[in-house]
């Protein structure tokens, strides 16, 4: 088995982060206007908001991450939130998403604005990813809400 390695998403990447993308709403039950998955990959290879990066195994995109830096009224430092993280199924526990995950901290640690902190979301019953989390990030005490 090839070794996984994560890098910043390309142009050319387009195709196979389609399917990606298309996996990672298909597992939360969501549907996006072509315009909105259009709209995302351009500001993802942009300089302006959304940051990237794929896991590639050989020459197959298997995973990907994006995530951006934000003011946070309780720093004068930016905090990095880690928006969409995606590894193809049969791939998962393999190291893939832990390596995204640790491509997101090394970018907050190089961003000179930035805090070098890191936050994420997830689904409470998104158990298998939730296996990872637990070891490389810290449970946040905070519960989420939403507009209805």
């Amino acid at each position: 088995m090839t070794d996984i390695t994560t890098r910043p998403l390309k142009r050319s990447d387009k195709p196979a982060w389609l399917e990606l993308w298309a996996a990672y709403l298909a597992f939360y039950e969501q549907e996006l206007a072509p315009e909105v998955t259009e709209s995302l990959f351009e500001r993802l290879l942009s300089d302006a908001g959304h940051s990237a990066c794929v896991a590639v195994q050989g020459d197959k995109l298997v995973g990907l991450v994006h995530y951006l830096f934000h003011d946070s009224t309780w720093s004068t430092s930016s905090t990095c939130y880690l928006e969409d993280l995606f590894v193809s199924e049969n791939l998962r526990g393999g190291g893939a998403g832990r390596k995204l995950i640790e491509a997101v901290y090394q970018a907050a640690t190089d961003e000179p604005s930035a805090s070098g902190k890191v936050y994420w979301h997830t689904h409470d019953h998104n158990t298998r990813a939730r296996q990872l989390y637990d070891r490389i990030g810290v449970l946040s005490d905070f519960v989420r809400y939403d507009r209805p």
